[in-house]
């Protein structure tokens, strides 16, 4: 579960570019992008993992799609939302949606808020995962930009889910190549998570490009 474009995920407002380019400013945009490890919100998916999404925006109002390989079939995201900015002081409300082609998880459905004032970045997001006839969950997620590329994030999962997890990282452009690595420190809820072997803590490298 991770969408390229949460624009209203704190995720995405710091660290999103680590898994793919950040959603361009024009109407409508296009990104590829691939990470030697993939990880959401301190749960690790799959190693090696390649992506690609297009996004529209038009006035703070933004719709878009994502797409990545989970080894069992796809993760299909779709999200759409309002983002603006006041100041120093941004903020915006959506929805982002998860679903799989093969049999890697079911779905996820979230109501995603955030707010932001200056390097510091709060997103809180509300959902419903479609097992059991609906679990609920929640995610509050804390993100500073350390300036010059580098970043730290908090997040931690509430109601029926548990875990938190840290995450430390830095991202720059190169010739428009978006370069990235991050390093994951989750709570022993969140190892192993996705029905793999996953020890924990790991690093991803990231590349990708917008058009």
């Amino acid at each position: 579960m991770k969408t390229l474009a949460k624009i209203l995920s704190v995720g995405a407002l710091v660290s999103g570019s680590l898994l793919t380019s950040s959603v361009a400013s024009a109407d409508v945009s296009y990104n590829v992008g691939f990470v030697s490890e993939y990880y959401y919100r301190g749960a690790f998916q799959k190693s090696s993992s390649a992506s690609a999404g297009v996004d529209y925006e038009q006035s703070g109002f933004y719709v878009g799609a994502w797409t990545a390989d989970v080894g069992d079939g796809l993760e299909v995201d779709g999200y759409l939302g309002y983002g603006g900015e006041v100041g120093d002081f941004t903020y915006g409300v959506g929805f982002t949606g998860y679903y799989y082609t093969g049999d890697f998880d079911e779905t996820y459905e979230e109501i995603n808020l955030s707010a932001g004032y200056g390097p510091v970045s709060i997103g809180y997001s509300i959902g419903e995962y479609d097992v059991n006839g609906g679990v609920d969950y929640d995610f509050l997620e804390v993100s500073i930009d350390l300036g010059a590329g580098f970043y730290g994030t908090y997040g931690t999962w509430g109601d029926e889910f548990d875990g938190d997890y840290f995450e430390v990282g830095y991202g720059t452009t190169v010739s428009e190549i978006d370069l990235g690595i991050a390093l994951i420190f989750p709570s022993d809820e969140l190892e192993g998570d996705a029905g793999t072997d996953a020890a924990g803590e790991g690093i991803a490298l990231s590349i990708g490009k917008s058009f």
